[in-house]
């Protein structure tokens, strides 16, 4: 076979992508695959037999991450390409378990074609991109970020620990401290994944070439007041943390403009109010904020920006502020060796693509800290995810994944 004609089997992948999606799907027609529950672990067993039935070989790392191996040898750098098979609750059935699939899809078909390969493949599925005990732990894993405090202090929100929830499953959680992959023993990453978001769909193209990732900082903000009876508190008088925030929320959009970029989005999406009570003025707000920009200066601009905000506010309406910085995650920019290795796929395959970045985070940004790292979005119609509405056409689909496996067989033949 020449290269020219590699082409994936449609009808093959897509078996493979409806019957994944089959594992973990309840009455709401979501997806609920959380790390290491029964349904994480029934697809992880499926996974696994048909890497097993392709005749590649499997293995699995201390993190529990699995991988799918054509012609491994330890002494040449390999090319990796991969996602998560894990859901939020309630899940769509290509977040993730797509890229996967994609991936395996390669492998097989370079296998089957016999063309010769000079570095190793592998098809990767990581565990717990998608955070039931804080996300990308198999990725990290795999980069050497994980410690043994954050193996320690890891849980979910009903309180189960990762050491517990992989102990249940015959899995010693400790192990992922030796998943770390070597240096230098990664040629390139390469992340296929469904854009998350409405710009390919709108834009009607196939493709996007994912020249950045996104980084972001989120915050827990605490506005503490005085709470006071509704009806009896003159409004001059009043320490309202709602007010506090209400203005707060006004003030974003002027602060992105004013310090922001053309990528910056900021987003409060969870307010408490206490009491709580229809006729108590709020003694206390408590809201998250997130902000996410592809530049690492632009995002730290924002942060000094959004904190003199909050003090502005909290001395004029006799508040007092505080906040706790739950995560930060550094944007990466994508290799230039595995953009140019997907731009010359999609001109060889004469693919509709644009340049697109990424406002969610990936695995393949924990990944570009010890290996070149890249990503492939398709669209995702009306910008769609983490919903059971979640969805993509099939010949975007079919493309895509004719674009990693060229991409794949350029960067590895």
């Amino acid at each position: 076979m020449r290269p020219a004609d590699l082409h994936i089997d449609a009808a093959r992948l897509r078996a493979d992508i409806e019957h994944l999606a089959s594992i973990g799907r309840r009455e709401d027609q979501g997806i609920y695959r959380m790390a290491f529950s029964d349904g994480d672990m029934a697809a992880r067993e499926w996974l696994l037999g048909r890497i097993e039935a392709a005749g590649l070989q499997a293995h699995q790392d201390g993190a529990a991450n699995i991988h799918a191996r054509l012609g491994w040898r330890e002494d040449v750098a390999g090319v990796m390409a991969g996602s998560h098979i894990d859901t939020v609750p309630g899940a769509g059935h290509l977040d993730g378990a797509l890229g996967v699939l994609c991936a395996l899809e390669a492998l097989r078909t370079l296998k089957e074609s016999g063309l010769p390969l000079k570095r190793p493949l592998e098809a990767t599925a990581f565990s717990d991109e998608e955070g039931r005990f804080g996300g990308l732990f198999g990725s990290q894993a795999l980069a050497g970020q994980v410690t043994p405090e954050s193996l320690h202090n890891a849980r979910d929100l009903e309180g189960v620990t990762l050491v517990d929830a992989m102990t249940a499953r015959g899995l010693d959680a400790r192990a992922a401290l030796h998943a770390q992959r070597p240096p230098g023993s990664i040629h390139a990453y390469v992340e296929l994944h469904i854009e998350q978001g409405p710009i390919l769909d709108r834009q009607g193209v196939a493709v996007g070439i994912v020249d950045a990732i996104t980084g972001l900082f989120k915050w827990q903000v605490t506005l503490n007041g005085a709470a006071n009876h509704a009806g009896t508190t003159p409004m001059n008088l009043r320490a309202d943390a709602f007010q506090g925030l209400t203005e707060f929320a006004g003030q974003i959009d002027r602060v992105l403009e004013e310090h922001g970029g053309p990528a910056s989005v900021a987003t409060i999406g969870r307010v408490e109010l206490h009491p709580g009570a229809a006729n108590v003025v709020p003694g206390q707000a408590v809201f998250s904020l997130d902000v996410r920009d592809t530049d690492a200066s632009t995002l730290e601009r924002l942060a000094g920006a959004f904190q003199r905000t909050l003090a502005a506010i909290a001395r004029r309406r006799g508040l007092m502020f505080e906040y706790e910085i739950l995560s930060e995650i550094a944007p990466v920019p994508c290799a230039r060796l595995v953009r140019n290795a997907v731009e010359a796929a999609v001109e060889k395959l004469g693919v509709d693509a644009t340049h697109i970045n990424s406002g969610a985070a990936h695995d393949a940004q924990v990944v570009a800290a010890v290996a070149p790292a890249g990503m492939i979005f398709v669209p995702s119609k009306e910008g769609r995810s983490h919903s059971s509405a979640e969805w993509t056409a099939w010949n975007d689909i079919e493309a895509g994944a004719n674009v990693l496996l060229h991409t794949l067989h350029q960067l590895a033949g």
